[in-house]
């Protein structure tokens, strides 16, 4: 049986979610991602492009080259909702299926042309998920992931594209090596050099060439560009780790700091407990104005309580900054997580302050997680997630980050 693997990409999806909530913004220029000078561009509407904006641009740059377009910051919580519905969409309409990001999907149809139609079917899933959400969304089918989602991105903008079985390779091999899945910037350079501008160049160079070349990472993009790679769906994401950072107009207010710092460890271990979840490493990020960033971990006892991970990070944070001069971001990391409930410890814990747990995590889950928090955390911006990060599915990517 011939495999079928559709792939389901919204396009521009925070700008598609900006329309939906505002629809004079229709078909005009349209940016969203960090609003001040140092933001970036994480979203930008089809009418930008041909000024030469993309995303992952500074946004700076972008409003320069496109003067007249708007620019929205963004709302990760509203896009979360917005993906939510499709998401919920797709789980009623195929039997199995991978969210990949919070506007990326592959659906495992194997076996429906026997009695329906594979293309037909998910004709029908698109125009569902753009009559019942309002947003726009391409798809791409063939026998495996990666033909997929180069076909998605060959069909765009809001359209589909089906490649049947054997065609794969011819397919593949009018195009630019870039547009193969795991053909970064320094790769596609690397290829450049050595004269390697189209697929089809790849595939007639031997496998043991690209080995040598890329080593195992060669192997693979030898592979997808011959279109026989096959990498099964997942479909369900284990989350090792779980983070956050909060970027700063450069900064040196060891109040606000602190305050921020202390916000995001209150924040991730109230997730931590919503997950059933335990940490045993916990990791301070800062960078300084002048782009150098370091790290520093440390190992804990299983935890998941407050008083215990907010002590630590602040603890590493004042190990870890030392040269006393401007940041522009800070960030915390919790890893090796396990499932588990928190332990009491009989020396140290109190009825009173178990208790208190209890009643500020009973309010965060029936009211928001920023309804209730530590008078210390109360000059820090919202750090809410507003979601549950255990749920299986890949992290949310904040609207002022590179999607």
């Amino acid at each position: 049986m011939e495999n079928k693997i559709l792939h389901l990409d919204l396009d521009t999806f925070f700008v598609s979610c900006e329309r939906r909530l505002d629809s004079s913004l229709q078909k005009r220029p349209l940016l969203v991602g960090g609003t001040g000078d140092r933001g970036v561009v994480s979203a930008c509407s089809y009418e930008t492009r041909k000024f030469g904006i993309r995303s992952g641009m500074a946004m700076k740059l972008a409003r320069q080259l496109c003067p007249e377009a708007v620019v929205i910051r963004g709302n990760a919580g509203t896009y979360t909702k917005f993906s939510q519905e499709v998401t919920e969409i797709i789980k009623e309409q195929v039997p199995i299926f991978e969210k990949a990001s919070v506007d990326e999907f592959y659906a495992d149809l194997t076996g429906m042309d026997k009695f329906f139609g594979c293309y037909k079917y998910a004709t029908e899933l698109r125009h569902k998920i753009i009559k019942e959400t309002g947003l726009p969304i391409s798809f791409g089918l063939s026998s495996n992931k990666i033909t997929s989602k180069v076909a998605t991105g060959e069909a765009k903008p809001n359209n589909q594209m089906k490649i049947d079985f054997g065609l794969e390779k011819a397919f593949l091999a009018p195009l630019s090596v870039h547009k193969i899945p795991s053909v970064g910037g320094k790769t596609f350079q690397c290829l450049k050099n050595m004269g390697v501008f189209k697929v089809q160049t790849i595939q007639e160079m031997p496998e043991e060439m690209m080995i040598s070349a890329f080593g195992k990472n060669g192997q693979t993009i030898w592979r997808r560009a011959n279109g026989i790679d096959r990498p099964p769906l997942i479909q369900y994401h284990e989350r090792k780790s779980i983070s956050t950072e909060r970027t700063f107009w450069d900064t040196t207010d060891m109040v606000k700091l602190r305050t921020t710092l202390t916000a995001m460890a209150e924040n991730l271990a109230f997730a931590l407990r919503n997950g059933n979840k335990l940490t045993s490493c916990i990791s301070i990020k800062i960078r300084y104005a002048d782009f150098n960033t370091y790290t520093k971990q440390a190992k804990i006892p299983y935890t998941s309580a407050d008083h215990i991970l907010i002590p630590k990070v602040l603890e590493l944070f004042e190990q870890l900054y030392q040269r006393r001069i401007l940041l522009r971001l800070v960030g915390v990391r919790m890893g090796d997580l396990v499932s588990g409930n928190y332990q009491i410890n009989l020396f140290d814990d109190t009825e009173e302050m178990l208790n208190l747990y209890g009643a500020m995590d009973h309010i965060r889950k029936r009211f928001g997680e920023n309804k209730i928090m530590r008078a210390s955390c109360m000059g820090a911006k919202s750090i809410g997630r507003f979601y549950n990060v255990f749920n299986g599915e890949p992290p949310m990517v904040l609207a002022h980050r590179t999607q």
